[in-house]
């Protein structure tokens, strides 16, 4: 059995962030049943530009591998009972919408706990269920822009800048599976439910680890680094070669004298000014031109096969096409493959969660409402005519 092929959570998951965060736990073997609105439209992911294809798109498929659809209007009195019925079989229900609708649409625990005890209730958000900011969306751009992560992008006289890809959105998805799997462990062990409140906000601002210890005790202000640099290990930066750019990570003192033994100056392990990770730092804008001078007389190949040798951390710096087709890529089975009934193979990436056993074949992601109706019927024990009268009251959407 794969890992939590013995988990089941009802998610009212849309877009990136929340999906991102159960993808990882579909890929370990539990079962997500996504309940989308049909009023509108299921998932707003579904209709993400550029690929998309009715009520699919690429960027869909790339957070919903292996999960189930229903397609659910919970206002009616008819969806609210099947979502109930569905709390009474799961283990948490689990969503990604702004604070304070958790409470609106009774998806807490005080909410459920009558149908189920021992549920779970996740709530991923912008800001959380409590504070001034509650009522308020949260998307990743603002909250990298809110928690200081854009003041320290970009270069020092340039305009702040993102991270290239939504860091904030899939690291509160991550906290989110971490809190999920957390709160069912403790369910399980101790038989009562409760709430979990993660937020995106919390997310960003924890991860300024080391940037906010040294301001909250020694009164240190991150600044913006060029090229990339590391804030206090020298050098650990972006150097162009003869032919193109690579990173070079000097982290530990070896990695640094094996550096210079590499481009031949020996000379600047005895230079006062380069002796130490503090003295490389002081002097970080002479040695970054010494090191220029030496790396420009050959290729990024040429000096990657060097480093390699000598185990100095080092990479090229790849292209999105390049970094999926590396050699290391391709070996740990990070591309996965699923066939689609509109897009034929739809090529995409694994989850790096390894635990147990591999899926042995990944299910593309479900069209909205493809699960209605086996679900109700295998999973609820609902008869065809329940079924029917259910659809009749509207409950599954008028589509």
């Amino acid at each position: 059995m794969l890992p939590l092929q013995d988990v089941r959570i009802v998610s009212l998951e849309q877009y990136g962030a929340g999906p991102f965060g159960s993808l990882h736990l579909a890929e370990l073997g539990a079962e997500i049943i996504k309940i989308e609105d049909p009023s509108a439209g299921g998932d707003v992911g579904r209709t993400v530009p550029p690929y998309t294809r009715g009520e699919d798109s690429l960027f869909f498929e790339s957070f919903n591998r292996n999960k189930s659809s229903i397609s659910l209007d919970m206002a009616t009195p008819e969806g609210r009972a099947v979502f109930e019925d569905l709390v009474r079989e799961a283990d948490a229900v689990y969503s990604n919408l702004r604070g304070d609708v958790p409470a609106k649409l009774r998806i807490t625990y005080d909410d459920l706990k009558h149908v189920n005890p021992a549920i779970v209730c996740c709530s991923l958000s912008g800001f959380g269920m409590t504070g001034p900011r509650v009522k308020e969306p949260g998307y990743d751009y603002i909250l990298q822009g809110l928690a200081g992560w854009m003041s320290v992008g970009g270069e020092p006289d340039g305009p702040p800048q993102k991270t290239g890809l939504s860091m904030v959105d899939y690291s509160g998805g991550l906290v989110a599976a971490i809190a999920l799997v957390s709160g069912i462990h403790a369910a399980r062990r101790d038989g009562t439910g409760m709430d979990c409140d993660v937020s995106l906000y919390d997310t960003a601002i924890s991860m300024l680890t080391y940037l906010a210890t040294w301001h909250l005790s020694a009164g240190h202000e991150p600044r913006r680094t060029a090229r990339s640099a590391h804030p206090s290990l020298v050098p650990f930066q972006t150097f162009p070669a003869s032919d193109g750019w690579l990173v070079i990570g000097c982290a530990k003192e070896k990695f640094w004298q094996r550096l210079v033994t590499i481009i031949g100056r020996e000379d600047l392990l005895e230079d006062p000014r380069f002796r130490t990770f503090t003295d490389r730092a002081e002097h970080h804008g002479e040695l970054e031109k010494i090191l220029d001078a030496e790396l420009a007389r050959a290729t990024v190949a040429q000096w990657l096969e060097k480093m390699r040798a000598a185990a100095i951390p080092c990479a090229p710096i790849n292209s999105i096409p390049q970094a999926l087709a590396d050699e290391q890529a391709l070996a740990r089975e990070l591309v996965v493959a699923t066939d689609h009934p509109v897009f034929g193979t739809v090529r995409g990436v694994a989850s790096p969660v390894r635990v147990g056993p591999a899926r042995a074949t990944p299910h593309r992601a479900p069209q909205r409402g493809e699960h209605t109706e086996s679900l109700l019927r295998d999973l609820l024990g609902y008869s065809a005519e329940h079924i029917a009268g259910i659809r009749a009251a509207g409950a599954f959407g008028t589509g």
